[in-house]
């Protein structure tokens, strides 16, 4: 076993690998791994947070090759999602919160993407070409589901579709997770799927509007919350546009991102 060790600004520390260590599959059918699965994830959070490509990872790394496969096959698993639920719980815990978030923020942002990848558009109101990120976090501004789709869907249509998937994994969780779930805030831009949120999901959906009076930049109740978020986001430059190919890998990176930024709340 390689002694644990770290290399790069990035890397995790081992009190930090100790609190996701038990999501990671241990059993290993055929040959006995060359690389420990925390050099694998350490070899994932470089790429989030400097951007590099994954071919272009530093050799003293394991293989892009290696990387991207296990990147890839814990997407297909739903792991980032199962490991943000749980640092989320953690942080807020720790925060003198109760596990469950009964209150969150929606929002939108529009990013450019990379040549190729699929579901592609135009923000027809920024003018950008790309993808669109769907964010709810809770009162915290810890995240709590993220949708990636075409930059061309406009903010209630992607706003319901988040909140459908989000309900969706509520019924059909053994654990019945995010059950407290029942207040959220939104801006003019979600004003339009109020009543269907209510009627379908049971929710209320506060619109949060500036004020006519306001001149230029205005801090806005509880959705500054949601944009800090992306700000803190904003700081791995994986994320600075969308380099992916699938809309599923774009999720698993802000994911991803997210769960790093936890790990450090979480054992600070």
């Amino acid at each position: 076993m390689t002694k644990f060790n770290q290399t790069y600004p990035t890397d995790l520390k081992y009190t930090e690998w100790q609190l996701i260590e038990p999501f990671f599959p241990v059993h290993h059918l055929g040959r006995p791994r060359k690389w420990e699965l925390w050099q694998i994830v350490n070899a994932i959070l470089y790429v989030v947070r400097t951007g590099c490509q994954w071919r272009m990872l530093p050799k003293d790394l394991p293989p892009w090759q290696t990387v991207y496969g296990y990147f890839r096959r814990w997407k297909k698993a739903g792991l980032w999602e199962r490991i943000n639920e749980a640092l989320v719980k953690k942080v807020r815990v720790k925060n003198g919160r109760k596990p469950e978030p009964s209150a969150g923020i929606l929002d939108s942002q529009s990013v450019k993407t990379s040549e190729g990848g699929e579901q592609r558009g135009i923000d027809v109101h920024k003018q950008t070409p790309g993808h669109k990120r769907h964010i709810l976090t809770d009162t915290l501004g810890l995240l709590l589901m993220v949708l990636v789709h075409s930059a061309s869907v406009q903010d209630g249509t992607g706003g319901y579709l988040l909140l459908q998937q989000w309900f969706e994994t509520v019924k059909h969780s053994v654990y019945n997770r995010w059950c407290r779930l029942k207040l959220l805030w939104a801006d003019a831009a979600y004003a339009g799927i109020v009543d269907k949120v209510r009627k379908n999901f049971g929710w209320t959906l506060d619109i949060v509007r500036r004020s006519d009076k306001a001149k230029g930049f205005e801090v806005l109740p509880h959705r500054w919350i949601v944009e800090r978020t992306f700000g803190w986001l904003g700081r791995y430059r994986r994320l600075s546009r969308d380099f992916e190919h699938t809309v599923s890998s774009s999720a698993s990176v802000v994911y991803i991102a997210s769960i790093r930024r936890m790990l450090k709340l979480a054992t600070n």
